[in-house]
């Protein structure tokens, strides 16, 4: 998984690169129109757009994760939910299921408090770390990460022969 990662992280920054470079060439291009259009309404959006331009790269970057992080937890929170929450989002080494979860597992918090302390963990160092390794890079760590203390975490359960679901990476 981890090799997949960075591998997948490589080629996305490569495109990602490509991309930013074609992009500056065509607004540079048509930056001239711009001026020519009316204006967009909706005050929202434009203070939607400045808080969103005012975040650091690794910031940008950690609020994706962090929406999906919350996301999951809504979804814990829906009775009719319950049953795939617990088949797909928590690791247990005597489930059917036991690739996906060791990713989806991952995003999965049960309380408030220990989502939230993650989550103010994560934005604080984000900057810094993406800054050094990259936006994609951050993320294939991200996801590694989370998927090697899922493995390590099956290989406790079975030394110990306990084999209740957990939730997290």
């Amino acid at each position: 998984f981890t090799g997949s990662a960075f591998g997948s992280a490589a080629i996305w920054q490569y495109e990602s690169l490509k991309s930013r470079v074609q992009t500056y060439f065509e607004e540079a291009r048509a930056d001239w129109m711009d001026k020519m259009r009316p204006q967009k309404r909706g005050n929202f959006r434009k203070q939607v757009n400045s808080w969103w331009n005012s975040l650091t790269e690794g910031q940008r970057t950690v609020t994706g994760i962090i929406a999906a992080n919350a996301f999951v937890f809504c979804l814990w929170r829906l009775p009719g939910m319950r049953r795939i929450m617990f088949t797909y989002f928590t690791s247990n080494p005597s489930s059917k299921a036991l690739c996906s979860p060791m990713l989806l597992s991952t995003f999965s918090h049960f309380s408030l408090f220990h989502m939230a302390a993650n989550m103010y963990v994560l934005w604080s160092f984000s900057s810094s770390i993406v800054s050094l390794l990259g936006c994609e890079q951050f993320i294939a760590v991200y996801l590694s990460a989370g998927v090697i203390s899922t493995f390590v975490s099956y290989v406790a359960k079975m030394a110990t022969g306990r084999f209740e679901p957990s939730l997290g990476a």
